[in-house]
């Protein structure tokens, strides 16, 4: 029997059923996927709510697995336990956002399930997928039910039922699909905020378009062509006529304590401020200050206002609702600056991400060696976060996520690194701002975690994002 691509699998299938996959083959189906996903990311996108609307979902898997089907392109007669360590490499350093690290510690588990096999059946791609489930949920601080972990958990539970009756990779994976199609469409039960928009959750269906695409080539179909060139549709020209309406892209509100001894006058703040934007509105009150406005930098005028006081709230909101991923082109995934490996001379150093030329040169000021782009509507992967780390010369390299979609891409990373790596849990600019503030060169590891951490839980932040 020869398979649409070419592919013996005599020794493999019986009357049309394929018993065992080889490394090939499980390399076709993951291509296969990235390609399906790639192509339907949009309308994942559509249904992101959860944990927050960004409408990134889909592109950040889709980006997550594209970076495995480009290495496992280059593979010729792999076993499948090379062909899983390849993807869950590559998956690791690509992953992006909370759905591309989980999505990259299922195919981990997949990799440690089937390591040193040359072929696989059913029952042990659902045992190695189980592995991926467990290593999941350890990495997610506070998994919720009803998303793309229960997905999956519930599918892997439903493949090894069938494993036990039937173990052939058709017939598990099979399984696999099914539940995990079902399970979807129970996530609105488990997750109140689906329920009220009328979706189901977006990891969820992302998993299942990766699941579904791998079972057409289990079952002998072909590989998913690529996507072409991306197609303007209705709505993104007119979000393209809605942009060049607004001179100015970001609302800016924030809260200013006023501390004592500070004697700047605000009427200077608003004089800076209605230079770089404007509807520059500031209220000087005794114990605070707020101000309003419209800008294309917000990090020019963070910069500023943070000489009058300290932070209590900051909102940001991108007017153009615009969704930087849009114009999204597979071939060229990131955008990141080329960075040089640096000797850890220096004994602390600091790796922060954020998004705008203002905010970098913010953080750059604060002490931060390098500064990685991303934020809510681009999320860097771990291998961006990784070579900020390996470029910044010091022993102990702080590292600021600065958007709770971020950390656990900046967490895997720990692991890869050369030098110690310490992740803070920032989970907003202003965070990372005050973390920054407070670290002291005198102290010692543990101290300036506690002291940074303790900082930054002090400010509360406020923001709306929009999903398009």
């Amino acid at each position: 029997m020869i398979s649409p691509q070419g592919i013996s699998l005599w020794r493999f299938s019986f009357k049309g059923v394929l018993i065992l996959i080889q490394g090939k083959t499980l390399c076709d189906a993951i291509i296969s996927a990235s390609n399906r996903l790639a192509k339907e990311r949009q309308a994942v996108d559509e249904l992101n709510v959860f944990p927050v609307p960004d409408g990134d979902t889909g592109t950040n898997m889709s980006m997550t697995l594209a970076a495995a089907s480009r290495e496992l392109e280059r593979l010729t007669e792999p076993t499948v336990s090379e062909a899983a360590d390849v993807a869950a490499a590559a998956l690791l350093r690509g992953a992006r956002g909370n759905s591309g690290v989980i999505l990259s510690l299922l195919f981990r588990g997949l990799s440690k399930g089937l390591k040193g096999k040359e072929t696989a059946d059913g029952a042990d791609l659902a045992e190695a997928l189980g592995m991926g489930v467990e290593a999941a949920y350890k990495a997610v601080m506070k998994p919720t039910e009803g998303t793309m972990l229960t997905v999956a958990r519930e599918a892997v539970a439903k493949g090894k039922e069938a494993a036990a009756k039937d173990s052939s990779a058709k017939n598990v994976w099979e399984a696999i699909c099914k539940e995990a199609e079902a399970s979807l469409q129970r996530t609105p039960d488990l997750l109140p905020v689906l329920k009220k928009a009328g979706v189901v959750d977006a990891g969820g269906k992302g998993l299942c378009i990766v699941f579904r695409a791998m079972q057409d080539v289990f079952e002998g179909g072909s590989i998913e062509t690529k996507a072409g060139e991306a197609v303007s549709t209705g709505e993104i020209s007119a979000a393209g006529a809605f942009e060049a309406d607004i001179k100015f892209t970001y609302c800016t509100e924030f809260i200013i304590g006023r501390e004592k001894g500070n004697t700047n006058d605000p009427l200077r703040l608003r004089a800076y401020l209605e230079s770089i934007g404007d509807s520059v509105v500031l209220v000087d009150d005794p114990e605070i200050i707020k101000v309003h406005l419209h800008t294309n930098d917000p990090g020019l005028a963070l910069s500023e206002a943070i000489k009058y006081g300290q932070f209590e709230t900051v909102k940001i909101e991108n007017m153009r609702i615009q969704h930087q991923n849009a114009a999204w082109v597979p071939e060229d995934v990131s955008d990141s600056e080329t960075l040089e490996r640096s000797e850890p001379e220096n004994e602390y150093g600091f790796v922060a991400v954020a998004a705008g030329e203002g905010l970098k040169a913010l953080f750059k000021d604060l002490g931060c060696d390098n500064v990685v782009s991303g934020g809510q509507t681009m999320n860097p992967s771990t291998d961006d976060i990784l070579n900020a780390i390996q470029a910044t010369p010091a022993k102990n390299v702080f590292v600021l996520p600065n958007n709770k979609n971020i950390i656990l891409a900046a967490e895997q990373a720990i692991p890869l690194a050369d030098r110690k790596v310490h992740v803070l849990q920032t989970r907003t600019i202003p965070q990372g701002i005050a973390a920054m503030l407070n670290f002291n060169p005198d102290d010692d590891v543990q101290t300036n975690l506690l002291n940074m951490m303790k900082a930054a839980d002090n400010v509360t932040t406020g923001s709306v994002t929009f999903a398009v």
